[in-house]
């Protein structure tokens, strides 16, 4: 039986488009509560839980983020009610005993190589960040991913001091229609194969 019906699934996977530019209604504190709950709902290995969220509040730190923007981020980002940082905590194994008590002498030490800690660090944080993006628009809002950006720089900026490497900004807001039609999406035969 489907958790969600059809309506419900056109709704958050054909209806909700790349917001490029947002109206100025503004994204509240329980909003974003909201999206960091649902998102840590989605899997990690080991329920490790490595993606962490710096949301770019003030007009200030507003500035600082979008100077580290390629050109053409930049306006984007000026439009959005609210702007998200996204990075992978590579100290995660630090916190094991708190995600995983029952397998936490396993995780610290399988994974005390960094060699090994980061990468899985970084996948686990990147599938977190479909369930961020999919938990904002199951919110009714719109998300606009960005990977045009200095991250070098926005870790010296936001993130110095911390074991966080940021890989995605988030827009996030109410989007206004885009002045195109959608882009081709790849069909079941064009992507998958059966063995």
């Amino acid at each position: 039986m489907p958790r969600l019906n059809e309506e419900q699934l056109v709704a958050l996977f054909h209806e909700p488009r790349t917001a490029y530019s947002f109206t100025d209604e503004p994204v509240t504190d329980e909003q974003l509560r909201r999206i960091q709950e649902l998102t840590f709902y989605g899997p990690s290995a080991f329920n490790s839980q490595p993606l962490r969220i710096t949301w770019i509040k003030s007009p200030e730190a507003r500035e600082r983020l979008i100077s580290y923007l390629v050109d053409g981020n930049k306006p984007k980002a000026e439009s959005a009610p609210m702007i998200a940082l996204l990075s992978a905590d590579h100290g995660w194994v630090e916190k094991a005993d708190t995600f995983n008590p029952r397998s936490a002498e396993f995780i610290k030490g399988y994974y005390a190589d960094e060699n090994l800690a980061k990468p899985t660090a970084d996948l686990n944080a990147h599938v977190q960040a479909g369930y961020f993006i999919t938990a904002i628009r199951a919110l009714g809002l719109d998300a606009g991913p960005m990977t045009g950006a200095d991250f070098e720089g926005l870790k010296k900026e936001f993130l110095a001091g911390t074991n966080e490497q940021p890989f995605l900004v988030v827009n996030i807001g109410h989007g206004l229609p885009a002045g195109y039609d959608r882009p081709v999406r790849f069909s079941h035969e064009d992507v998958t194969r059966s063995v």
